[in-house]
């Protein structure tokens, strides 16, 4: 389970910036996981409650953000929906190799005390 290990470097992160704020605990920690990162959202929950059971972190609250799949055409210059067969713009009929969102695994915020 990769997970375990992304969990406990967003939070060693996450235990970082909140000493480098003057703080002594983490109170929440808020994820963006794009939904073709190949990152399994309930692992990330499951490694989060394993992790925080002592230290900076102890019963910090998990917020994880589902970042859709999309791709972006250049010719039309639009964003599309990436769940079709194929990654053709359904405005113009050009293919798109350029996923614009979906990758995502972002520390994007924090709230420490």
């Amino acid at each position: 389970m990769h997970e375990a290990s992304l969990m406990a470097s967003a939070l060693e992160l996450a235990c970082a910036h909140a000493r480098e704020a003057g703080a002594s605990r983490v109170q929440r920690v808020r994820l963006r996981v794009g939904e073709l990162s190949g990152v399994v959202p309930e692992a990330l929950e499951f490694a989060f409650a394993a992790l925080t059971t002592s230290g900076p972190a102890q019963g910090a609250v998990l917020e994880i953000e589902a970042v859709p799949a999309v791709y972006w055409c250049a010719d039309c210059q639009g964003e599309f929906d990436a769940h079709a067969a194929t990654p053709e713009c359904p405005r113009c009929g050009v293919w798109s190799h350029r996923l614009k969102h979906g990758l995502e695994l972002e520390l994007s915020t924090l709230e420490v005390a």
